[in-house]
């Protein structure tokens, strides 16, 4: 999740750095981006006990995941923008800090609007430490390291997606859902010191273009990336972020288990990353589409097999290797679609994706409290299997990706 067109973000590395400083560079960076994901999830596994403590409705407290990502998806191209002149490590420090701070607000609050706050603040830190800090990869390490260091920068994306929130809710319910947020924020604390340490000075050279972007949008491939994006983002967080009152009020699981049936959801996810990883590039979209057709069946099935522990179990392992390779598959596709301009593909991927975290959660939240949390997740499979539709009319009209010049 890049930056948009920048001349600084293809600068080279300095040559008097060592290896070692070097790729832990690249670490800080990818825990940087590993805190952030966490941090913006981790509310889904503590909702209920979010809401209790405030007495306010599971629809209302997914607010706490609504608005980080509208504000992200706004935050990504006009904070770069903002500070395209300014030194990046300053900029990747300032909104780490910016993440710690958030965090020690939500495990301080004393009412939910300062929750909300906090939210906002994570917001802005999504939109601007990954805009900036997924394009460094060139300035970090030599040229002939590259590939490797930014694989490594995105691999933060699934890890903290996949574990963030089972190890969020063991916290949760081991020590109360504030001790999550504090842990968070002095893990992020950590995060910016090993970055003040191990990132160079990175001058920027040129402010962002944000033109790229909007040429982009009359692209016809990346139309449909926005499309098959936005239907399988809001498929999955209009019905995952609502995944903890569905296994208390339909399965009946006790809190216990709910952390060890997230941590079996979390582990599939790594696996479908992996595998995901390994055909997209060859089949970027029959990749797409079966991961989202996975994601259809699972929540399809829930309302009628999840109502036992097996069923439960089964289906949150199908529904986490398929969400485990949406990232890179929706990645790929945006990247396909423009080659010529890899960073502005990645901001607009990053923008499109957050908001449409936000608008699956305020979706399912509206749903939820009107309906039941089966609903939610019939609802859920509804709009993945649009996606597969909008898959297979890509693939009817004979699409093709340009090549890269």
């Amino acid at each position: 999740m890049s930056t948009a067109t920048t001349t600084s973000a293809r600068s080279p590395a300095p040559p008097d750095r060592s290896p070692l400083i070097s790729w832990l560079a690249v670490i800080s960076v990818m825990l940087g981006i590993f805190s952030i994901v966490t941090t913006e999830i981790l509310p889904i596994g503590l909702l209920t006990s979010i809401g209790a403590s405030f007495t306010v409705s599971d629809g209302m407290a997914g607010l706490m995941m609504t608005m980080p990502g509208f504000l992200a998806a706004v935050s990504a191209p006009l904070v770069t923008a903002a500070t395209g002149r300014i030194d990046r490590r300053t900029m990747l420090a300032v909104f780490i800090l910016l993440l710690a701070l958030a965090n020690f607000l939500a495990a301080a609050a004393s009412s939910y609007w300062l929750v909300l706050v906090s939210r906002i603040m994570v917001g802005i830190t999504i939109g601007g430490f990954w805009s900036i800090g997924a394009g460094l990869a060139a300035q970090i390490v030599p040229a002939k390291s590259v590939g490797r260091a930014t694989s490594v920068i995105f691999s933060a994306v699934p890890l903290g997606s996949v574990l963030g929130v089972p190890l969020g809710t063991f916290v949760g319910d081991t020590a109360g859902w504030r001790t999550a947020f504090l842990v968070m924020g002095g893990f992020t604390l950590a995060v910016l010191a090993l970055l003040l340490l191990a990132v160079p000075p990175l001058p920027a050279h040129q402010a962002t273009r944000l033109h790229v972007l909007t040429r982009m949008l009359r692209n016809t491939n990346t139309r449909y990336a926005l499309v098959t994006t936005f239907l399988v983002v809001l498929a999955h967080f209009g019905a995952y972020t609502y995944v903890t009152p569905f296994l208390e009020q339909v399965t009946h699981v006790s809190t216990g288990l709910i952390t060890i049936y997230l941590l079996v959801y979390g582990t599939a996810g790594i696996a479908g990353n992996f595998l995901g990883g390994s055909t997209v590039g060859r089949h970027p979209r029959a990749t797409f589409a079966t991961a989202a057709a996975l994601i259809a069946a699972a929540t399809f099935l829930l309302p009628v097999l999840g109502r036992s522990d097996a069923g439960a179990v089964a289906l949150l392992i199908v529904w986490g290797i398929a969400y485990g390779a949406v990232p890179v598959c929706s990645q790929t596709w945006f990247s396909k679609a423009a080659p010529d301009s890899p960073e502005a593909s990645s901001v607009l991927f990053t923008a499109s994706f957050q908001a449409t975290i936000s608008l699956g959660a305020l979706v399912g939240g509206a749903v939820l409290d009107r309906s039941s949390p089966s609903t939610v997740m019939i609802l859920g499979g509804l709009a993945a299997t649009l996606m597969v539709l909008a898959a297979w009319a890509h693939h009817a009209r004979k699409h093709t990706w340009p090549q890269a010049t």
